[in-house]
């Protein structure tokens, strides 16, 4: 069973997501900001960092920066409304992080996250 570590702030989301995944079989582990989310990966390994991008106290970008700092191979992927804006420069984002657009549906996110795994 593949682990995943979730950082989002909203709290339905975050709720709605960890149960998809549940669901789809993965084991989750899921925190509302992204600086408690790091002190997790500190702590124990994880396949996928599944992180969305504005958050208070760390952001999502930092997150994933630190992430693959602490585990160059753990996979990533970014769920944001601000996609397109946020990722298009320079923004110090893993180079192979994926993005997921908000609003996405649940096969859609599943089918990601199986496929940035498989990868």
């Amino acid at each position: 069973m593949s682990r995943i570590l979730l950082a989002e702030d909203d709290d339905s989301m975050r709720g709605f997501l960890e149960r998809a995944l549940g669901k789809a079989g993965f084991d989750v582990i899921a925190f509302d900001n992204g600086a408690e989310a790091y002190e997790r990966l500190k702590e124990e390994p994880f396949a996928l960092l599944l992180t969305d991008i504005v958050m208070p106290q760390m952001d999502g970008i930092e997150l994933a920066r630190r992430a693959s700092e602490l585990d160059p191979d753990l996979k990533i992927m970014f769920i944001t409304g601000f996609a397109a804006v946020v990722l298009n420069n320079d923004m110090a984002a893993p180079k192979d992080a994926r993005v997921l657009s908000k609003p996405f549906h649940l096969k859609d996110l599943v089918r990601e996250v199986e496929r940035l795994l498989a990868a």
